[in-house]
């Protein structure tokens, strides 16, 4: 049986730029760890993907996820499951990872047309927002769906026990 066709979605960073330039435009980018998946993290990338033609989404890899400081046993799932989930949803079109605190260099490298960040941020104080803006991207917040957080659930789940 050959592996799901949705694994080809899943690109080392070194090869993203490439495969980033034969997307539909306008390419809508975002990040996250993503840690478990959940219906927050499904909404926000669906509206994501509205704003254009594809989406790429950034992994935290594990190393730069637990530098977020959510918790010495997080992420829970492994880089390469959760960036195979994330190329799994039909919303999302390219799916690659970061080691860095911030994915700058890397949109600096992907030079999307759209920065989507979820939640409250002020989109003036990241750089990431600067960059896209500085070559005529614009970027643009997407507030999280109330109730919805990996941190919340993993809460809940080891309250149960």
């Amino acid at each position: 049986m050959s592996p799901p066709a949705f694994l080809d979605k899943m690109v080392a960073r070194e090869d993203a730029p490439a495969r980033v330039a034969s997307l539909t435009r306008p390419v809508v980018f975002t990040n996250g760890v993503f840690d478990v998946l959940h219906k927050g993290h499904a909404t926000y990338l669906a509206q994501a993907r509205a704003l254009g033609g594809s989406l790429v989404v950034a992994i935290n890899t594990d190393s730069s996820a637990r530098r977020l400081g959510k918790g010495p046993d997080r992420p829970l799932n492994n880089e390469l499951d959760r960036a195979a989930l994330m190329a799994a949803l039909e919303s999302v079109s390219l799916v690659t990872w970061f080691d860095d605190d911030t994915p700058a260099g890397l949109i600096a490298e992907l030079r999307p047309d759209v920065l989507v960040k979820g939640g409250d941020y002020d989109m003036s104080k990241l750089a990431e927002a600067r960059i896209v803006e500085s070559y005529g991207g614009r970027a643009v917040v997407i507030p999280f769906v109330d109730g919805y957080s990996t941190t919340a659930l993993v809460k809940k789940i080891r309250s149960a026990g």
